[in-house]
């Protein structure tokens, strides 16, 4: 790199400030868009995840499958100590285990009533419940009640009901059966989001007994991580674990050739029409579950870089006139440069120069002012119960923007200069020092 050269090009920058600094500032303003775009998606996905990962309590899930007597799939796990003994083996680590059933029933409260989602967990020992769940009435003793239920407070609200207060619960076994129980209210929550306000906590063992499971049984085992990013490999271990031990499984990598289906979603068509005897395991992460939602990053990102190529198309056409309008007013600057030896391979190398710190000055910038507006936006508190809750973290925004991506959109910028810039300064290039002296402006 000519020093004296860039040392020239920074000099004639400065002395068309107001040039300058406009088209820094169209670059500026476009890097800015780009970047909040790409740190909006970059949290995209691990936000969703981790607010499932708390409505599901885990981040990787082994459930089981099996069908009755008169042909009817039930989803169960009837003895899981050959799935402890693989978690085992798999030789990875994790936080915690949460055994879970659910069910769908009808809370009836003095004329008043409302389906809900049922999620069986043993309250008295799942240290989630304590984390996670803030409380507005009720107090953490009364979820020591056989029948308690935990529910939120819009529920509460809907069917008027306080701590102590019984729920009559309509509700079907797994084989299909109605049934009907009665639940005390132990706690009312805060809601956490517009899906958690729909989900409902009562006991493990009395929900399994009105649905039809034995004590021990239940029907989906949640595996809690230290982070969201080993869900991966963890699986791929236990599912690797319980394959060695002989279990029943479904294939993981099932998916359409089409590519019109997830894994997860392939898997879940396997087993509607797939038979088997015995029980069949499931096993999948929340990233499994979630695995459309990195098509919305992927066209998040996509759809980002359409817009930067668009808005700097429009942002080039302004570049190369100015650069080509600064020619023609420097024209007997250039032809003096070229009369005093001043090769053309280095006017042109100068004009390049110009460009490529007008491009990295309006990058930087816009990237700062991407970072000041993405803080600020970190400030604005959403509604739990707004259906956005589920892409933000604590119901705020966050954002994360990929180091290689804010390289790449800055390269890309430069290059875009460097090719808008190219025409201009090779003419420049080109001019013959006697004609360019003779040049009157």
């Amino acid at each position: 790199m000519n020093v004296v050269l860039l040392r020239i090009a920074a000099r004639n920058l400065m002395r068309q400030r107001k040039r300058t600094m406009l088209l820094a500032g169209a670059i500026a303003f476009g890097i800015m868009i780009v970047t909040i775009i790409n740190g909006f998606a970059g949290s995209f996905v691990k936000n969703i995840s981790d607010n499932f990962s708390y409505l599901m309590g885990g981040h990787v899930f082994v459930s089981g499958s099996e069908y009755t007597p008169s042909g009817k799939r039930i989803s169960i796990i009837r003895d899981d100590s050959v799935i402890m003994q693989a978690l085992e083996d798999s030789g990875q680590k994790w936080v915690s285990l949460q055994k879970t059933s659910q069910t769908i029933a009808t809370l009836i409260f003095e004329g008043k009533s409302m389906q809900q989602t049922l999620t069986g967990i043993d309250l008295s020992h799942s240290g989630m419940i304590k984390e996670r769940l803030a409380l507005v009435d009720g107090n953490w003793d009364n979820i020591s009640w056989p029948n308690a239920i935990i529910i939120s407070q819009s529920i509460a609200k809907k069917l008027n009901v306080l701590p102590g207060d019984v729920l009559v619960a309509q509700l079907q076994t797994i084989t299909g059966q109605n049934n009907v129980g009665e639940f005390r209210v132990a706690a009312i929550t805060i809601d956490s989001s517009f899906v958690g306000s729909m989900m409902t906590y009562v006991q493990l063992e009395y929900l399994n007994s009105l649905i039809g499971l034995g004590k021990n049984e239940y029907m989906s085992l949640g595996i809690m991580l230290e982070r969201l990013e080993k869900s991966g490999p963890f699986a791929n271990a236990l599912y690797t674990s319980m394959k060695g031990m002989g279990l029943n499984l479904f294939d993981r990598s099932t998916k359409k050739e089409d590519g019109s289906m997830t894994p997860f979603q392939a898997m879940l068509l396997e087993q509607k029409t797939e038979q088997w005897t015995g029980t069949k395991y499931r096993l999948y992460t929340i990233d499994d579950v979630l695995a459309q939602a990195q098509q919305i990053v992927v066209a998040l990102d996509t759809g980002s870089t359409v817009v930067l190529i668009v808005l700097f198309a429009i942002v080039m056409i302004g570049i190369s006139n100015t650069f080509r309008m600064a020619m023609y007013e420097r024209i007997r600057e250039i032809g003096t440069m070229r009369a005093i030896g001043v090769q053309r391979n280095e006017i042109r190398s100068m004009f390049l120069y110009e460009a490529l710190l007008l491009a990295l000055a309006g990058a930087i910038a816009g990237i700062i002012l991407a970072l000041i507006a993405m803080g600020l936006l970190t400030f604005i508190s959403f509604d739990p119960l707004s259906p956005v809750f589920l892409i933000l973290k604590r119901g705020h925004f966050s954002f994360y923007v990929p180091p290689l991506r804010a390289i790449g959109n800055i390269l890309l910028i430069a290059v875009l200069t460097l090719v808008a810039v190219y025409a201009p300064a090779n003419a420049a290039a080109k001019l013959p020092p006697a004609e360019a002296l003779r040049t009157v402006k």
